[in-house]
């Protein structure tokens, strides 16, 4: 039996029925921007993480540079973001004219650290966006403790994750997320949200996403048209109240890997103890990572590899990039991972089917641990079996 990378469908076929009535209902109403949707919405996402202003935008890369505006980086300024991680992290501190400055990641975690934003600071940094990769937290409050900046808590694809008693989106001066139909929380179209506990931050964030206006005659700063749709908002309610139990049903498939093996076949990802993981994307490495990930599709598991090309090598991004830039475990990471299929609904049974193909695909203990510095990919057809039986 196929197990697909992602099962999006099934998760939402018993709310159909209920999301239909919603968006038919704010048709119905005709109230189709900033309405009361979208501010119940808000209320519901502040009161399920615990944070005290949920602000809904268009998407998350406007969430991005809008949470960088009102934190107060300005052109000209260096913010600190992990290379390896989507484009849109970094995209959004160059659309406001400044720099992204290119850090290395934790090889366990694939987040950054405080170490590493040390080793990438530059005395014009103004801020910091630490992503929560895959869906495992990066240690926000020790980053915002040793480097005294703003941490944006880039969170889009970690809602449901939490780090102690915190919920993942709650963790620095300001959070962002997005509603991307493929996220934990995902709308049918594009969606954001902006995160904080500071009042001022949240009024600011407010006007920025309506044209810098507080009261829409005045206008105070150079905003954006970027608001949550009302209809989106109708459906990400019906959605919310069942993430928690999504979350979980992610964990237990992860468990479910662990459980049926497959950590003699490739290295799984690592969770500090103090993390409860969203597992957006449940990723793993091995030292031939693209064979086997043909080896998966030809055997009917969906599995891909995730930023193959890293974002200080990305062709936008080389003005920020300085000559002989080195980020060795970024570098490693990109080209050594691999998604495995994740979703809530993810059976242990399909589990073992995954377990199963990656046996018959790869040598036992040929994805073992290794330090991603120094290791030399070896050769394919070592690692991986040219067929069930092996090569």
């Amino acid at each position: 039996m196929a197990v697909p990378l992602f099962d999006a469908d099934t998760p939402l076929a018993p709310l159909r029925e209920e999301i239909l009535a919603r968006v038919s209902a704010v048709i119905a109403a005709g109230r189709f921007v900033l309405g009361p949707e979208v501010a119940a919405f808000e209320a519901e996402l502040a009161a399920f993480l615990g944070v005290s202003h949920a602000v809904g935008v268009a998407n998350g890369t406007d969430a991005l540079a809008i949470a960088l505006r009102a934190v107060g980086v300005a052109p000209g300024d260096d913010v600190v973001v992990p290379a390896f991680t989507f484009y849109a992290s970094a995209e959004a501190i160059a659309a406001i004219g400044a720099r992204p400055v290119f850090a290395d990641v934790d090889a366990a975690t694939r987040n950054l650290t405080p170490e590493t934003v040390a080793a990438a600071r530059t005395e014009n940094c103004r801020a910091v966006v630490a992503v929560d990769l895959f869906g495992l937290p990066a240690p926000v409050a020790e980053i915002r403790a040793a480097t005294g900046l703003p941490v944006i808590e880039d969170a889009a694809q970690a809602l449901g994750a939490r780090c102690g008693k915190r919920a993942a989106g709650t963790l620095g001066d300001i959070a962002t997320v997005s509603f991307y139909p493929s996220k934990n929380l995902g709308a049918f179209g594009d969606g954001g949200a902006v995160l904080t506990d500071d009042p001022a931050l949240a009024e600011t964030v407010r006007a920025l996403r309506f044209h810098g206006s507080r009261d829409k005659q005045t206008f105070d700063l150079v905003g954006y048209n970027s608001r949550l749709d009302e209809l989106q908002a109708a459906i990400l309610r019906v959605l919310l109240p069942h993430l928690a139990e999504w979350s979980a049903a992610r964990r237990a498939a992860a468990a479910a890997y662990v459980a049926a093996g497959a950590g003699a076949y490739v290295n799984l990802p690592e969770v500090p103890a103090q993390l409860t993981p969203a597992w957006h994307l449940y990723v793993v490495t091995h030292p031939a990572a693209d064979a086997l990930i043909a080896a998966l599709n030809g055997a009917g598991v969906g599995a891909r590899g995730y930023y193959r090309r890293p974002l200080h090598r990305q062709p936008a991004m080389a003005p920020y990039v300085p000559a002989g830039l080195e980020l060795p475990v970024t570098d490693w990471l990109a080209a050594h991972n691999l998604a495995l299929p994740i979703s809530p609904v993810l059976s242990a049974a399909q589990a073992q089917e995954v377990v199963t193909a990656l046996a018959a695909a790869a040598e036992p203990t040929a994805g073992s641990r290794a330090t991603p510095a120094g290791v030399e990919n070896p050769d394919p057809a070592a690692a991986v079996a040219a067929g069930p039986g092996g090569a």
